[in-house]
């Protein structure tokens, strides 16, 4: 499985960066087309194969917030 992908579902721009533990899997989400950079909003720990709704509204409020200053 490739360490980044795409999350469309969170936003356009938004990739998921993943890292495997040997006490866990671990997310971060991040923002690429920013004019600041890379902008990494949102990290977790994976405890499911999919990754929990409110794990993905969360990143989403965050996104905004940035974006909106």
């Amino acid at each position: 499985m490739p360490h980044s992908r795409p999350m469309p579902s969170v936003a356009a721009g938004v990739s998921e960066l993943r890292v495997q533990g040997e006490d866990g899997a671990y997310r971060a989400f991040y923002f690429t087309r920013s004019p600041e950079g890379i902008l990494v909003f949102h990290a977790f720990v994976k405890k499911t194969r999919q990754t929990p709704a409110a794990e993905i509204e969360l990143a989403r409020k965050r996104l905004k917030e940035l974006l909106d200053v």
